[in-house]
This record gives C-alpha cells, sequence and structure tokens, in this order.
C-alpha cells in the first residue's frame, strides 16, 4: 500500500433532521459485526412500512481506522464546510491545519451553505428533488499517487498544449434574423471577418462558436458594434451570382467579458479548486475552427472522405474515417486529447437507388407495398436532397415524408381559380423532364399545409449527412470492422493526424497563441498483480493466479456450487434435431456436474421443440407439464434451457420476459452454433452462468477469505453498482432504465442482487433510489432500490452494512456534481429509513468508459511489456500526468485485449469517508475485475458497475412494444407460476408531469439471484 498524507472525513449532511433526531449524533466507539434484530416480513420493492428495516439498539458508525486513519483526519478540516471567499471558490477551512481528528458526518444541516442546505431539504420526489449542479461539494483531493506494482512507462494519446498568454475578450453575437443552423451563423461571421477584419476588427481573427459566442486574443476597437452582412444563398446551386437569392443578415457584437487564464494556470498547478470552465471552452473553441471549416463537424470529432477510404455499411449507408478533439487540464498542464474515430453517414446516391438498397430489392420497374413505402419514409425523414432535373441549378430540400399515393395520381392546384394539375404534366411543361416511374410515390419537402412533390427519380442524397438513427447487427458489425485497429497501428494513425491538422501552421492556434507538441506524452504508469483466486477444496487446483488476465477451469471446481434438481429445455431452432439438442442438454449437465454444481443429469421433461412465434404460449404450457410431475413433490423448476435461432433478439428478450417475469424461473439461452459445436469449452462457459443464476458463486479472493482487503473485509461492506441506459435518439418517448446491482455476501463480495426501474425519458438521476409516498393508512411508507438492497444485505449475511462502495457507471463530467447531489443524498436518507442514526461511511466512484484516452505500449517491439494483442498489459494503471490536476482520479486497463485496441476505464472518486488510499482503491477496484462471474478473464470496468449494465439492458424485454412510456419495475412477492405476482411497483414521472406506468414485478426468487448475467 502506497503512502499517502492525512486527508480528513468529508463533511454531508445526515439525512433529514426528523430522522436524524432519534439517535445520538455520530460518534463514539466502532462497533463490532453490526448485528442486531431484522425483520422477517419480505418488504417489496413497491414499498415498506413506515420506516421499518434495521431494528434494534442504533448502530454507532465507525470512527476512522484505528491505523494509519487516525493520523489521517488531521492536517486539513473538512473540504466544503469552511466560508467560501468571493472569488476563489474555496471554502476557508481547506488547508487550515487544524490539529484535531475531522468529525465524523453528524452536524445539522445548518452547516451548510443555503443552496445546498435547500436542496438537501427537499422532498424526494423526482420532479422536485432533482437540483441543479451546486459546486458548494468539493470532490476528495487526490490521496498521494500510488506505489503497488511494477513500474512502466506507457504512452497516451494527449498531447501537451502551451497556454497562451493572450489577454482573451469574450464578445456576445446576435445575428438577425436569427437561424438554428450553426452552419449559416458560421457563414454570416466568415464573411464579417472577410470583410472587416482589417478595418473594424482591429485586425484580429476571432473564433466563433456558431450560437451566441465570440472570443479574440484582446480587445476589439468598440465595446458595440452593428454590421449589415448579406449573403449569396447557395440552396439553388446555380453558378451564376446573379441569380442567386440574397439574405440580409444584421449581426451586433458586443462586449460580454474577460476569459480568465490566471485562474486556469492556477487551477492547472493545484493553487485553485474549480477549473475555470469558459477559459478551457474558449480554447477548445479556438481549436476547432479550422477544422470545422475542413470537415464534418458532431460533437467533439470531425469526419471527411479525404481522411480515410469509404467503408459500404450496407443499405445505402457508408462509414467516414475522422478525428476526436478535446482540449484537457491534467497535471502536466493543458492536452490535446486526440483520438481516431468513424461514424455512418448516408451515401449521396440518387433516391431510388437508396431505396433500392434499403429494401434490398429492383423499384425501378415496379410499385411499392405499403411496408416498404412506410420503411422508405423513416429512413428519409429529415435527410437533405438536391433536385437534378434543372441542369446547374441544384436546389436542396429537406425531405419530410413521402406521398401515399404514386406519382402519376398526384395532382396539385395551380392558381385560385381552383385548376389543378397533374405532377407528371407539370415536370413535363415546366421543365422538359418526362417522368419515367411514376408509380413510385414523391417525397414530400415543406410543411403540411403548403407540401411540395418531388419524383424521387429527380432527387439525390446530399452528401455529408451523418445517420443517426439506429444501424442494424451487419451494419454495426461492419463499422467496427473498420474502426478495429492494432494498438501500433492505432498509435500510427494518431501521430499522422496530429501531423496531418498542422497545428503550429493553424491561422486561429497562432492567433490566440495556442501551441500543440506532435509526441505522444509519455507517462509512467504501473503493472499491479493479478489477485489469487480461491476455488473449491475437492478440485485438484484450490486456487490459481490469472496470467495476463486469463486463466481457465480446467482441474478445478466452482467455490460454491449451485443446486439444479430439476429442468427442462425448449428448443425454438428448426434446425437443431431433436437428438442433438438431448446429446447438447446431456453434455451441458455432465459438465456442470463436474465443475461441483449438483446438477441433475436428468431433465423433468424431455427436450421439446416449439415455434419461434409461439414463445410464451411454449414456455408455460411446458412450464404446466413440469409442474405437474414437480407439484405434488412440492418441488419448483430450478432452470430453463432455451436453444434459440443465432442473432435472434427478439426472440431472446421475449423468453427473458416470460421467464422471469411470468414464471419466476432463471433461463440460460444457447444459439444453435453453440450446439452444433458441442465444445467443452462453450459447455464450461455456459456453466459459470447457470451457476450464478441458481445462487452459486464461482470463484473468490482468496484475499477476500483471509480477511486482507483493506477497508472492505475488516467490516461488513456492501459495494453497489448503478448504471442508467438510454434509449437510441430516434426512439422519442422510450424510457431510460436504471439499474443497481448489490453484494449479497460478506466478505467475498462476489454475489449481487440486482433491482431495475424504469423512468423518464433520457434522465440520468436515478429517481427510484430512496422514495417516500403517502399511503392513507400507514402515512409515509419508505421505498426504493438503496433501501431494498440493503434490507436482502443483512437478510442474506446477517451483518449491517458499516461501509457503501458506490460504482456509478454512464456519467459524463458535466453531470459529477448534480449526480452526487442527488444520489448521495438518496443513499443517506434509505440508510436513515431503516434505523435512527444509521450512517454507514460512503465511497461514490465514477466509472467511465466512454472517453478517448487510449494507452500504448512505450516500446512495440518488447514483448514482455504486452499482451498478444499488443495492448499494454492487464492491471496497468495510471494516476500521474494525464489525470486529474488535484482529484482522486485513475485509469485503470484490468484486462487482456482481444481485437483492436483496449480502452482503459477510467475513475473519478467523487465522495470518500471511507478514506481510501490511491493503492487501496486501486488494487480493490483491480482484483474486483478478476470476480466477474461470466468467463475465465478479467473484464474492463469494474463487474458491480458491468452487472447494473446488464441488468438495465435485460429489463428492455420487460416493456411492452405498445407501452414505450411505461416506468417503474418492482419486485413482487415470492411465489413463482404465470399467476402470481402483482403489477404494482414504484411510479415516476415523464417530463411532462405525466405519471410513468409500473413495469411488470419481478419475482422474488428471481431478483435475489444474478439474474443478468
Amino acid at each position: 500500500m502506497g503512502s499517502r498524507r492525512g486527508r480528513p472525513q468529508q463533511q454531508y449532511p445526515p439525512p433529514p433532521p426528523a430522522a436524524a433526531a432519534e439517535g445520538p449524533p455520530r460518534g463514539g466507539p466502532a462497533r463490532g459485526g453490526g448485528r442486531g434484530p431484522f425483520p422477517q416480513q419480505q418488504v417489496p420493492q413497491g414499498g415498506g412500512r413506515g420506516n421499518q428495516g434495521f431494528t434494534g439498539a442504533p448502530l454507532q458508525p465507525p470512527q476512522p481506522r484505528d491505523d494509519a486513519a487516525a493520523g489521517r483526519g488531521r492536517g486539513r478540516a473538512a473540504r466544503g464546510t469552511g466560508t467560501r471567499h468571493p472569488g476563489d471558490g474555496r471554502g476557508a477551512a481547506r488547508g487550515a491545519g487544524t490539529s484535531s481528528p475531522a468529525p465524523v458526518a453528524a452536524g445539522p444541516l445548518g452547516r451548510l451553505p443555503p443552496d445546498l442546505r435547500q436542496a438537501m431539504e427537499e422532498p424526494s420526489e423526482p420532479q422536485e428533488a432533482i437540483p441543479a449542479s451546486s459546486k458548494a461539494i468539493r470532490f476528495p483531493p487526490r490521496p498521494g499517487k500510488g506505489s503497488a506494482g511494477s513500474r512502466c512507462l506507457v504512452k497516451a494519446n494527449h498531447f501537451i498544449a502551451q497556454l497562451p498568454d493572450k489577454d482573451l475578450h469574450h464578445y456576445h453575437v446576435s445575428i438577425t434574423p436569427e437561424v438554428t443552423s450553426r452552419v449559416v451563423n458560421r457563414a454570416v461571421i466568415n464573411e464579417l471577418v472577410s470583410l472587416h477584419r482589417a478595418t473594424y476588427l482591429g485586425g484580429r481573427l476571432p473564433a466563433y462558436d456558431g450560437r451566441k459566442s465570440l472570443y479574440t486574443a484582446g480587445p476589439l476597437p468598440f465595446a458595440s458594434k452593428e454590421f449589415q452582412i448579406t449573403l449569396l444563398d447557395d440552396d439553388n446551386g446555380s453558378g451564376s451570382a446573379s441569380q442567386r437569392r440574397q439574405r440580409n443578415f444584421k449581426v451586433v457584437i458586443k462586449f460580454a467579458a474577460r476569459a480568465d487564464l490566471h485562474r486556469l494556470g492556477m487551477f492547472l498547478a493545484g493553487r485553485h479548486a474549480e477549473a475555470p470552465q469558459e477559459a478551457l471552452q474558449v480554447l477548445d473553441i479556438v481549436l476547432r475552427e479550422l477544422p470545422s471549416a475542413r470537415y464534418a463537424p458532431f460533437g467533439r470529432s470531425f469526419f471527411s472522405p479525404d481522411l480515410g477510404r469509404r467503408q459500404p455499411l450496407g443499405d445505402g449507408l457508408e462509414s467516414w474515417r475522422g478525428f476526436y478533439q478535446s482540449i484537457r487540464p491534467t497535471q502536466m498542464g493543458l492536452s490535446l486529447n486526440i483520438d481516431m474515430s468513424a461514424t455512418a453517414f448516408i451515401e449521396p446516391l440518387p433516391v431510388i437507388d437508396y431505396a433500392a438498397q434499403l429494401l434490398r430489392s429492383d423499384i425501378h420497374s415496379r410499385p411499392l407495398s405499403d411496408a416498404e413505402r412506410v420503411k422508405i419514409k423513416k429512413a428519409l425523414r429529415g435527410v437533405k436532397v438536391e433536385v437534378t432535373h434543372r441542369g446547374n441549378m441544384r436546389r436542396k430540400y429537406r425531405i419530410s415524408g413521402l406521398t401515399t399515393q404514386a406519382t402519376r395520381e398526384l395532382t396539385f392546384p395551380v392558381d385560385e381559380g381552383g385548376t389543378v394539375k397533374s405532377v407528371v404534366q407539370y415536370f413535363q411543361e415546366t421543365y422538359g423532364f418526362a417522368i419515367q416511374h411514376t408509380y413510385l410515390p414523391c417525397l414530400q419537402v415543406g410543411n403540411q399545409q403548403r407540401p411540395n412533390y418531388l419524383p424521387m427519380e429527380v432527387c439525390k442524397i446530399v452528401e455529408g449527412q451523418r445517420y443517426s438513427k439506429r444501424l442494424n447487427q451487419n451494419q454495426i458489425r461492419a463499422l467496427l470492422d473498420e474502426t478495429c485497429q492494432y494498438p501500433r497501428d492505432r498509435e500510427r494513425d494518431i501521430t499522422q493526424m496530429v501531423k496531418h491538422n498542422a497545428y503550429q501552421e493553424d491561422p486561429y492556434a497562432k492567433e490566440f497563441g495556442i501551441k500543440i507538441s506532435d509526441r505522444l506524452a509519455s507517462v509512467d504508469a504501473r503493472i499491479l498483480p493479478a489477485p489469487r483466486l480461491k476455488y473449491n477444496e475437492t478440485g485438484r487446483e484450490k486456487d490459481c493466479t490469472p496470467r495476463v488476465g486469463q486463466w481457465n477451469m480446467m482441474n478445478k471446481k466452482m467455490v460454491n456450487g449451485g443446486k439444479v434438481r430439476s429442468w427442462m429445455c425448449v428448443n425454438f431452432a428448426r434446425n437443431v434435431p431433436d437428438k442433438l439438442a438431448r446429446d447438447f442438454c446431456h453434455q451441458l449437465a455432465q459438465m456442470c456436474q463436474d465443475s461441483g454444481m449438483d446438477f441433475a443429469l436428468e431433465p423433468v421433461l424431455p427436450p421439446m421443440s416449439a415455434r419461434p412465434d409461439q414463445v410464451e404460449r411454449a414456455l408455460k404450457a411446458r412450464y404446466h407439464e413440469a409442474m405437474n410431475i414437480l407439484g405434488p413433490q412440492r418441488r419448483e423448476l430450478d432452470l430453463l434451457i432455451g436453444i434459440l435461432p443465432d442473432n435472434n433478439g427478439s426472440l431472446y428478450g421475449d423468453l427473458k420476459r416470460v421467464c422471469e417475469i411470468d414464471l419466476g424461473i432463471v433461463s440460460q439461452c444457447c444459439c444453435t452454433k453453440q450446439v452444433f459445436k458441442l465444445n467443452k469449452q462453450i459447455y464450461a462457459n455456459i456453466a459459470l452462468k447457470i451457476n450464478v443464476k441458481v445462487g452459486g458463486r464461482n470463484t473468490v479472493l482468496v484475499d477476500a477469505l483471509s480477511r486482507r482487503i483493506p477497508l472492505v473485509t475488516d467490516r461488513p461492506t456492501i459495494i453497489f453498482g448503478a448504471d442508467v441506459t438510454h434509449p437510441h435518439p430516434d426512439e422519442d418517448s422510450s424510457p431510460s432504465i436504471a439499474a443497481v446491482v448489490a453484494s449479497q455476501d460478506w466478505p467475498e463480495v462476489t454475489r449481487y442482487a440486482g433491482l431495475v426501474s424504469a423512468q423518464a425519458h433520457r434522465q440520468e438521476l436515478i429517481e427510484d433510489l430512496y422514495k417516500v409516498r403517502q399511503d392513507p393508512q400507514k402515512g409515509p411508507v419508505s421505498s426504493g432500490m438503496i433501501r431494498e438492497l440493503l434490507i436482502s444485505f443483512k437478510k442474506s449475511t446477517g451483518e449491517k452494512p458499516q461501509r457503501i462502495i458506490f460504482y456509478r457507471d454512464g456519467v459524463s463530467e458535466g453531470q459529477f456534481y448534480q449526480v452526487l447531489l442527488f444520489e448521495l443524498n438518496a443513499i443517506r436518507k434509505a440508510c436513515a429509513s431503516l434505523e435512527a442514526n444509521y450512517q454507514p461511511h460512503v465511497t461514490f466512484i465514477v466509472v467511465q468508459k466512454r472517453h478517448h484516452t487510449r494507452l500504448f505500449a512505450h516500446n512495440h517491439n518488447d514483448k514482455n511489456s504486452m499482451d498478444r494483442s499488443g495492448n499494454i498489459l492487464p492491471g496497468t494503471v495510471v494516476d500521474t500526468k494525464i489525470c486529474h490536476p488535484t482529484e482522486f482520479d485513475f485509469y485503470l486497463c484490468s484486462h487482456a485485449g482481444i481485437k483492436g485496441t483496449s480502452r482503459p476505464a477510467h475513475y473519478h472518486v467523487l465522495w470518500d469517508e471511507n478514506n481510501f488510499t490511491a493503492d487501496g482503491l486501486q488494487t480493490l477496484t483491480n482484483n474486483l475485475c478478476y470476480t466477474y462471474a461470466r468467463c475465465t478473464r478479467s473484464v474492463s470496468i469494474v463487474p458491480p458497475a458491468y452487472y447494473a449494465h446488464l441488468a438495465a439492458f435485460r429489463a428492455r424485454f420487460y416493456m411492452e412494444p405498445e407501452s414505450s412510456d411505461s416506468g417503474s419495475m418492482a419486485s413482487g412477492p415470492g411465489g413463482r407460476g404465470p399467476q402470481s405476482g402483482s403489477s404494482a411497483s414504484r411510479g415516476t414521472r415523464a417530463p411532462g408531469g405525466a405519471a410513468v406506468k409500473p413495469l411488470p414485478a419481478l419475482k422474488d426468487n428471481v431478483k435475489n439471484v444474478m439474474f443478468y448475467c
């Protein structure tokens, strides 16, 4: 463990004052195991009775650890609790050097700044309690740098950016008439700069964000000025300026503020707590100016067909190569993060050819069916096309729809007297163009009140339109194949892209004094050792140490084998004969038994074939047949094995929904290719999944059993994982799905129960962590996912958690404050609802995978520094140079690469009452990555976060197709069978205020095991 300087306990308010007042303030001696009475009744997910939960004497929260932690509370006062100095954004108590240990969180809400205190006192209903981001909270400082593991050097795709010494000025821009297109806005400002740079702008070359802000390296000669700008509209594409429509704009530029680069320098040097976002934004805008003019910008990425060959993706799409670019504050100063990227664009085809590719059918000589017309309409809505029947005048239009009638049937009024003319006749008389494909519909452009009709054959798709809708599986595979690169190749392309962009010649970078290095950053790293894994004593190998992130089950038995005494198989794959299905099931059962499970070799019923379009009927009928045999014996069906056709996601979802919602049984799906291979490795991998689904454990950490994991195994500790998955952008009203999992064993922390909840569309805050509803008879009733999982942990282990470690996935940097404020408050309230003064210490960590930092071996010729794919070795951790200047974060590559370049996970600690050292948290996180249940490999993100993602993804199958705005998943009663369970569950609110419909209930016997694996 690495050394670290003392860090005080962070201050945070306890739950609502009424709850806090029921017991003495926090403090006092630490208790032992925390055992105590516990309610016998099952508290359903939809609610609990009042504050029932942990009963008996109040649990005294632990003090800081007796070892080095005793001194760790000294030296600095709690962050964020002092009076803030105007302008510097810091608490007066930070760095105050008090000599007494910081108190644990026990004080009243009144100690907090008024804005934060008000947010904490809000009721817990989500429509009222989602506060705005508050920077009254300070994230934990870095507790020193880690020292565990063997040292090495890696390269990162960060390029040092020299901080400019210019005096940056911000100006507000108003363009009238107002337009929403950034392209048009940029064209207006570019015209203004080209006309007036040398005169009214004083020679300045401004950077513009495409909206309301313009920045200069020094002041303009005026405080406010109005300009008249004329643009020649290029919509009609005419080569003659006299024929092009003129558009006049009034532009007002007014001084707004000065961007403070001094504060940015102080922040990078670690002498200022908050990153000056405006200064970073200015630098980002400056470096985006030239790429935005050269390439197609989307978000922080830029794409062009000139940056690499176009790759067809099928159905009228193609991939364009590009690069991602972002300026970031780091320990080594400012850095420019550059990464390679690719995305899907619509091929610039004639519309008829595009439609033919989309339908995979020639439509040049036949009319469209209704289904084909609807498919084309959905694909083309919002797409820009240009007309081709007017020579050089290629006017552009945006498609709003498709006519239901064929072109030959369409007419429209030509004058106020009611004269009508057919589209075919109009094109012939006006343009001398004879429409050939009169049986096809027309494209509709314009609005519904004044629609314009364009025959498909006179339209071509405009180049450079990114495809934003959902890709199919074949397109995803083709795009991944295009972007998948070995690390050496990716590093080479990144370096070449930096040289191609020639930042040293960028006129905007020169204007603002920004200098970019053309060499990847060299970064100190460490390789953490793999943990020892424990297996059952009955196996030949009782434990093992993984090599390069991998191991196997040979000569090993699961540490705790689950029981499957009764099971059955339903075969939905028509090309799998009954005999093969029987053989497959028998060998799978034998493998489960050989691996250490108590698994019956023969099923309750022989495998049955069923039609894929009758999933629900077949499963329920077969279930009743099985229960007719098992019921009289007072036995339950433990497992269903489903054999499915390859790549049939709909069938898979239907099976999971029926099993987990209606029947209350866990299931294991196997695809056809697995059945035909009859491979022992496949059987072994499937056995791992089955074991955890029926309550077993595959392996545990040796250090967990021997109580050698700091801040986890010394006192009862529960580890949470949470994630929110959002619908694709083209799914307008589909809800977001939140999932929370929590460990149910201690000290092993290997088995996780999971709960899921649907919430408002694209809502990132998890609304159902804690809730209070008013019951007419019982009064306030507490509920929520945190509360239920804490109760479940107590029932499973007999212990009350004294520590909470919360891994939160899917949060962007801009949401850190908001998510921490809302979700940590929910955790506090959930704990207090179980027992007065019950406040275990919390560590809240955000896990990020969707970033663009890549780590490369320092020497690609040194085979000892890489895995077989050429990636850095698993266990590589970085907490220097490219990390945050002052806060507690690190990059960890915990997995071995398989294909392409490994992406390290980024962990950022937002709250830490447990006082982790850098080595402590990094080692814990890395070791947990070896406990993932579904394979014998270490994984790329910590398993609780991974499991939460899997659970959230699974919950989408529970939603009824016609109920895309449905809501919350609750647990039902513990029974099984299609009639058991209740549909009652927690509700939430959609953005418009309408109640969100609850999801069907998940059965207790399913949700208490790892059904999502």
